[in-house]
């Protein structure tokens, strides 16, 4: 099987918030974030797999800012923890201003994908090639909150 690294498949998506996209407040709704975080992080995952790809679990999803309409949004997704058929991938959100170039981190977000071979079934996803030191306390983190959904999943 081959392996790929984290750079290999990440990828940067962008949005403009427009008033269809928006609550009274004139921010964005959350459901359109999360579309578009799920979006993103599909993107990602089957470009790791070379496979279509399912969503099976959202680990987490944070608001950390409201975006307002007019805004340029930024999402970026890469894989940080793969198993046999599963990736998982962080997502997270930038909100520019396109007036005053400032930006902040506005969603930050989990995602688990599952790679499906031609009968709809999981198949093996390439490993990952864990290139620093940060890579790796990814990796850990990861194969933490992994381990803990499993634990989760056996209980019920």
């Amino acid at each position: 099987m081959n392996k790929k690294k984290i750079t290999d498949s990440a990828i940067e998506m962008r949005e403009m918030v427009m008033p269809h996209h928006t609550n009274p407040q004139n921010t964005i709704f959350g459901g359109v974030v999360m579309s578009w975080v799920d979006l993103a992080a599909a993107m990602c995952a089957a470009r790791h797999a070379n496979k279509p790809v399912v969503t099976i679990h959202i680990d987490s999803i944070t608001f950390k800012a409201p975006i307002k309409v007019g805004h340029h949004v930024k999402i970026t997704a890469k894989v940080i923890y793969v198993g046999f058929s599963s990736m998982e991938i962080v997502v997270n959100v930038l909100s520019e201003n396109p007036i005053t170039n400032e930006s902040r981190e506005t969603t930050s977000a989990y995602l688990t994908f599952i790679a499906l071979d031609e009968l709809g079934k999981p198949t093996r996803v390439p490993e990952l090639i864990l290139e620093s030191k940060e890579d790796q306390e990814i990796w850990e983190e990861a194969k933490k909150r992994v381990t803990l959904r499993k634990k989760k999943s056996l209980q019920k």
